[in-house]
């Protein structure tokens, strides 16, 4: 799709152009890359254009929420902000537990959020904080979903605890 450029910064043309390829966001003027409209059209027609979007706007919750409703991956595009936000991470963990990669410290010491995540990818188990890293019911989880993740698990114990028991269960 060509874009024209000399009219990146007229709105019905960047209106249009989005609502038939989103990425095409990335040619339209810094003013139009901060109007919602259009940047919400970009990422109704494909979510991974969030990357193109201004700063103010990848703050803005619901722009983020609707792009990762789209491509789940997109909350690494979120702000700072929003990364704390418990809401909008849980909502991308569940669809990609990679992106417990970028939450918040406070949110990777969060039970669901981490459960969530962990849930459906094992390995981001070594993300999550020291604290959930000993939590059982957390470990079972990741383990569950990546056998490996066993080795990120920070309580001893309840390390040697599982190991035991797999050798138990090949054992029968």
């Amino acid at each position: 799709m060509e874009f024209d450029e000399t009219k990146n910064d007229d709105k019905a043309y960047v209106l249009e152009m989005v609502s038939k390829q989103g990425s095409l966001l990335d040619l339209a003027s810094d003013r139009l890359k901060n109007d919602k409209e259009v940047v919400m059209a970009a990422i109704k027609q494909d979510g991974n254009s969030l990357e193109f979007a201004s700063k103010e706007l990848k703050d803005d919750k619901g722009v983020v929420l609707e792009s990762i409703k789209k491509v789940g991956w997109t909350a690494c595009y979120a702000s700072e902000r929003l990364a704390d936000d418990k809401e909008v991470m849980l909502e991308a963990v569940k669809i990609d537990g990679q992106e417990l990669y970028y939450a918040s410290e406070q949110l990777r010491d969060d039970k669901e959020v981490v459960l969530a995540a962990v849930s459906n990818k094992g390995l981001i188990f070594k993300y999550a904080s020291k604290r959930l890293r000993a939590d059982e019911e957390v470990a079972r989880a990741a383990i569950n979903n990546y056998k490996d993740a066993i080795e990120y698990i920070s309580d001893e114990a309840l390390k040697q605890k599982i190991l035991e028991e797999q050798a138990q269960g090949e054992n029968e």
